[in-house]
């Protein structure tokens, strides 16, 4: 896992690389309006229900689409042009905003109007971060890998920062209908830098062989790293090109258990920062006491220590193993969420959620550069889709029992519970170091 992490992280080059700024710009407008959105609606919900089941359900439903969607989304990502895909995904999610937006403000909007955008919104994110991760994959070189995959999730985590600092303020004011309207102009200035990233249409399966990485190239035959560029569109079924191209990929990732490894790692991370917010509105509002802008303290000092981790990964992985910087951190996620409703007062609790950022930061830096590392880029899409099934599978479970736990058996289970799930990840990513050593010891 550390050979990849051996070449010296450079901010310029990678800002130099053709379109990354551009797509830099696009997750980080998106991600601002998305924290907005996921923080307002959030805080709505339990405004006026005063349930943490029904925080819960709302997870769910955001959530509930990446069962299935991505099966079909991972193997579209590795059939059309990703720069295109995104933009549509964009302009879809960003027109159905507003329209909710617009309900709102004529005070036409029901509760199941939120549900029913929170859900749709779930399809084009079920399919829109597997995208996001390809494309960066395709815009920049695999020796600024660190660099760049740092430098996306600053973009992520920036825009969450912004959005978390301003969140509360801007629902005071303007409610969820402003915020809502902040949301889709945001999907369109996304759509705009993702248009500019580059010219002409570039298909994923075009890809030609040598651009495998090294290590990876030689599990490939030739017959099935040099696919046509396009299926004919005339082909008469276009559901055996489809089962086709899923059959490759499970093949893929069955042949690969270091990257399954990775994955799992990645996926139990993920689905603690999703399903932890279900916990983190609830110590806002009963234990806390700070309303929603003790909520978006929270939330923004999430995104401080995210932007923080970004940008010490490099240091840090030139200095110590990257598997002990990636254990290390999952173990603090683990301890410090099992502590984390003991946490009486709200700076306190600013810092706690600051650390974790920055722990979750170097986790998904660490795990994402190891997994473009290694996995080609005609398969990116099958592989992060594989991976959103598997985190999906455990946001929905953990979001439904955390906001139950929470309810009838108190915070400090329920927080426990997240504990563990990351206490898996840090199983997962010990695992991938052993198989790690292995490959190392038979080569």
């Amino acid at each position: 896992m550390d050979n990849v992490f051996e070449q010296r992280v450079e901010w310029k080059a990678v800002l130099a690389q053709p379109g990354f700024v551009y797509l830099f710009l696009a997750m980080f407008v998106s991600l601002f309006g998305t924290g907005m959105n996921f923080a307002g609606v959030t805080w709505y919900i339990l405004e006026k229900t005063g349930s943490p089941v029904s925080v819960s359900l709302l997870s769910v439903l955001v959530m509930l689409p990446g069962l299935a969607v991505p099966v079909v989304g991972g193997v579209l990502i590795d059939r059309v042009d990703r720069r295109y895909l995104a933009m549509a995904l964009d302009v879809v999610r960003g027109t159905l905003v507003l329209v909710t937006a617009a309900l709102i403000a004529a005070g036409a909007a029901r509760l199941w109007h939120i549900y029913a955008m929170v859900f749709l919104l779930g399809i084009g994110f079920a399919i829109y971060w597997s995208t996001a991760n390809a494309l960066a994959q395709e815009v920049i070189s695999r020796k600024q890998l660190v660099a760049a995959n740092s430098a996306v999730l600053i973009a992520i985590q920036g825009g969450m920062m912004t959005a978390g600092a301003v969140v509360g303020f801007v629902y005071e004011r303007a409610g969820l209908g402003g915020i809502l309207a902040i949301d889709g102009l945001t999907y369109f200035v996304a759509a705009l830098c993702m248009l500019r990233l580059r010219r002409g249409y570039h298909a994923p399966q075009a890809h030609r062989p040598e651009e495998l990485p090294a290590e990876t190239a030689a599990s490939f035959s030739p017959a099935s790293s040099e696919q046509p560029t396009l299926a004919p569109m005339a082909e008469p079924e276009l559901s055996a090109v489809f089962l086709r191209d899923l059959k490759e990929g499970i093949h893929y990732l069955r042949g690969q258990p270091r990257i399954l490894a990775l994955g799992i790692t990645y996926s139990c991370m993920m689905a603690g920062v999703i399903s932890s917010n279900v916990l983190l509105v609830t110590l806002a509002q009963f234990v806390l006491k700070s309303g929603a802008r003790g909520f978006g303290f929270l939330e923004f000092g999430w995104a401080f220590g995210a932007v923080s981790g970004g940008l010490l990964v490099g240091g840090l992985v030139r200095r110590y193993s990257a598997t002990a910087v990636l254990i290390t951190a999952l173990a603090i996620l683990s301890v410090g969420h099992v502590m984390f409703p003991y946490a009486g007062y709200l700076a306190l609790a600013v810092a706690m959620n600051a650390l974790f950022g920055a722990c979750r930061a170097l986790g998904g830096v660490l795990t994402q550069t190891s997994i473009m590392s290694t996995v080609p880029r005609r398969m990116m899409g099958r592989t992060q889709s594989a991976f959103a099934v598997i985190s999906t599978v455990l946001q929905v479970t953990m979001s439904f029992s955390l906001g139950f736990l929470a309810q009838h058996a108190g915070l400090p289970l329920a927080f426990l519970t997240l504990g563990l799930l990351y206490g898996g990840a840090v199983a997962a990513a010990i695992h991938a170091r052993g198989l790690s050593a292995v490959a190392v010891a038979e080569a």
